[in-house]
């Protein structure tokens, strides 16, 4: 690992442990609640503990003032919930794109078994080699995401990650399964850091049991999006995933942490 990845992964965690915050959301659905004013609520999550906020390469000049020193990731596909195939997500950015936003990192979506994947591979292996030139970080959220595949399923989730790394990426995202004791077959498919996706907003407690499982199964943190940045209270429940990821708190610890008396 050169100097420069190992610096701009640090940027991106704390010990080794991630806490990131997506909010590429504005591509794919618009300007959805909590993006209209993404700056504070880019402001409020840093504050809660995330280490990094992702987005869009256009949107960084809306995030380096607000992200209280945090790191920041640049997605760099996408595509749309009114477009024809949510599941084609198309490149919308380069490494060096990236660089020029001011990213300490880039992510790049692939979704593992859908008819999309032979583009994605090809796609995902180009950045990970132009990456690699300039010394920055690719996190591969890789699903398991298609035709007759469950997206919860162990195995297919440990397939997912895998790829990743055999791609060259540096940090994966994928779903969770449901429990900690499944989850940790997926995180042994891999030597990179796994991160959970958020998955659909639950309560405050669902939110945190879910982080807490990951964590029991080895995952290195979360990749948590409109769960966080959608909440009445993004700092609160960020503070709260943090002190899961971070602080190895139970549940009710991170609860009481993040401000919620009952969830």
């Amino acid at each position: 690992m050169t100097a420069g990845l190992s610096a701009r992964l640090n940027r991106i965690s704390t010990n080794d442990r991630y806490l990131i915050v997506p909010m590429d959301h504005g591509l794919t659905m618009g300007a959805v609640d909590g993006l209209v004013d993404i700056e504070s609520t880019i402001d409020g999550v840093t504050r809660g503990g995330a280490d990094a906020v992702l987005t869009q390469k256009g949107i960084a000049p809306r995030v380096h003032p607000n992200k209280n020193d945090a790191g920041y990731i640049v997605h760099v596909n996408g595509s749309t919930t009114i477009g024809p195939d949510e599941s084609d997500k198309r490149v919308t950015a380069t490494a060096e794109d990236a660089v020029r936003a001011g990213a300490d990192a880039v992510s790049f979506h692939i979704n593992v078994g859908s008819d999309h994947e032979p583009d994605q591979i090809e796609e995902l292996a180009e950045l990970t080699a132009d990456a690699s030139r300039l010394g920055l970080p690719v996190l591969a959220m890789a699903y398991a995401r298609g035709p007759g595949v469950d997206e919860t399923d162990p195995e297919s989730l440990g397939h997912a990650v895998r790829l990743a790394e055999e791609l060259g990426a540096d940090v994966v995202k994928t779903g969770y399964s449901g429990d900690g004791d499944s989850f940790a077959r997926v995180t042994e498919s891999t030597r990179l850091p796994v991160v959970i996706a958020g998955g659909s907003k639950g309560t405050d407690r669902d939110t945190v049991e879910m982080v807490r499982g990951a964590m029991d199964g080895d995952a290195a943190g979360v990749s948590m999006g409109r769960s966080i940045f959608q909440h009445e209270d993004p700092e609160g429940i960020a503070r709260a995933v943090s002190a899961v990821v971070h602080d190895d708190a139970s549940v009710d610890e991170a609860l009481t942490a993040g401000g919620f008396v009952e969830a």
